[in-house]
């Protein structure tokens, strides 16, 4: 019988968890590595770097698509349960800068974990923030699903948010970005 893993996470006998699959990102990452995919015990994992996505061949329909941002492009992961497959991400984005905005003075709010994007508190609620408004750090921003949980995602910078990547419900992945937002001016 294999022995368990002490510091939890995935031995031989444990499930996968979202620190096992960040791990391994960052693994793949250090080695350069470009495309991964694995199945066990139903879960499936998939990670593809590279090329932003504007610029390499359409992806086939189960593998996830990463929307285009000014930042550098995020792995990209999916997970998904037995018999069902990724849903791909919406590259459509909800709102488009002000094409004369600089963007690096734009601040890139990043999904923090794998998981669905929520842009309210309930299906029937307004959004938590559109694009013009003016927010302060520490707002709620949206909710990510991970695992049954529900994560409030709160702005790290005060500034108007001039872009929404994603639209509500869509599947988001690790580092993927959700909002860019310009600063508000030093007082």
């Amino acid at each position: 019988m294999p022995a368990k893993n002490p510091r939890g996470g995935s031995g031989p006998d444990q499930p996968w968890n979202l620190k096992d699959i960040e791990k391994l990102i960052d693994l793949l990452t250090e080695r350069q590595i470009e495309e991964f995919e694995m199945e066990k015990d139903g879960l499936r994992v998939h990670i593809r770097r590279g090329a932003p996505a504007g610029s390499r061949a359409p992806a086939p329909a189960h593998s996830p698509a990463t929307p285009p941002s000014p930042a550098a492009s995020p792995p990209a992961t999916s997970a998904s349960a037995p018999g069902g497959l990724a849903e791909p991400a919406a590259a459509a984005v909800a709102a488009e800068a002000a094409p004369s905005e600089p963007t690096e003075a734009l601040h890139i709010i990043k999904s923090p974990i794998v998981g669905t994007f929520y842009s309210g508190p309930n299906p029937s609620a307004p959004p938590f923030v559109n694009v013009g408004d003016v927010i302060e750090a520490g707002r709620v921003l949206c909710i990510i699903e991970a695992m049954k949980l529900m994560n409030e995602i709160e702005s790290e910078a005060a500034g108007e948010i001039v872009r929404v990547f994603v639209e509500n419900g869509q599947p988001v992945e690790y580092g993927q970005p959700l909002f860019a937002v310009k600063p508000s001016p030093s007082k």
